[in-house]
């Protein structure tokens, strides 16, 4: 059931667990986290960055998949289609192409600016009927070709943006893209709770959830983190599942060339993944 991520973001953050942004790369992905959603009575965000709707043929094509594929296999939780980073062009272009939410990333615009096209977002995503989401304070690493230095959000500017009415807001607050070094100083959680405390009842946003300790995770939630995002830890778990059936040698058994042989051990590794955050996170049975 396609739906934006107003509502499923609103429970969440009343309820105190967070709903888990899941970036899909192609069918494979899709499927998988639909399935497991499902299984496990979650509502869901299927995050879309634009560097992977090019790689799959461009948001039309994106759009078209994941609708059609939740209504053939029945998905009866709330999912949402949500782009991840988004450029301000490319949240028009996901408007038209019928996602039912945007990020738009325009951290690293001077905030006046940031506010202008994040204020005119708002008043769009409004009249279509899309949640939107923003971001103040660049998160780390690299995500697609969007790099972040990794900057503490200010709790005024945050308060900012937040009053222009956005669903949701990702702050930066130490977190990164991609694996975290060894000398990752963590979460700043005085940051944290300053910017939760001045925004006063938006859900808040983590991306860059791959390989946060289970404590953190859960601190955060508690102060206010309402939807956390997961990519990497999809990709190293798909990747270590088919390497291991390859060295294995079983492409060359039988027809283990077929793709849907092929994929299968990284399909269920990306479910498998899922799961376990989705029970991490508290919205098992959610739905």
């Amino acid at each position: 059931m396609i739906v934006n991520m107003s509502e499923m973001l609103k429970k969440a953050f009343e309820g105190k667990y967070a709903v888990g942004q899941f970036n899909i790369n192609n069918l494979e992905w899709t499927k998988a986290v639909l399935l497991t959603a499902e299984e496990q009575k979650s509502p869901v965000i299927l995050g879309v960055s634009e560097g992977a709707a090019k790689y799959m043929g461009g948001v039309n094509t994106v759009a078209a998949m994941v609708r059609a594929m939740d209504k053939d296999l029945g998905i009866t939780v709330p999912v949402a289609l949500h782009l991840d980073h988004g450029s301000y062009q490319g949240c028009l272009d996901c408007v038209e192409a019928g996602f039912s939410s945007i990020m738009f990333d325009g951290s690293h615009f001077e905030l006046d600016e940031n506010i202008q096209k994040t204020t005119e977002l708002v008043n769009l995503a409004r009249e279509r009927g899309l949640s939107i989401e923003a971001e103040v304070g660049s998160i780390g690493g690299e995500e697609d070709g969007v790099v972040g230095t990794g900057e503490i959000a200010d709790p005024a500017a945050c308060k900012q943006i937040a009053d222009l009415g956005v669903d949701a807001l990702a702050a930066g607050i130490g977190n990164i893209h991609g694996v975290y070094p060894d000398n990752w100083q963590g979460l700043a959680f005085d940051a944290l709770e300053a910017i939760s405390k001045a925004i006063s009842g938006i859900p808040l946003v983590l991306h860059g959830g791959t390989g946060i300790p289970e404590d953190m995770i859960k601190k955060a939630i508690s102060l206010g983190m309402a939807k956390i995002n997961v990519n990497t830890e999809c990709q190293l778990s798909f990747a270590a599942a088919t390497r291991e059936y390859i060295e294995a040698g079983k492409d060359k058994t039988g027809k283990g060339f077929d793709p849907r042989s092929l994929l299968a051990p990284g399909f269920n590794a990306i479910k498998e993944t899922v799961k376990e955050k989705m029970i991490l996170f508290g919205s098992v049975g959610k739905a």
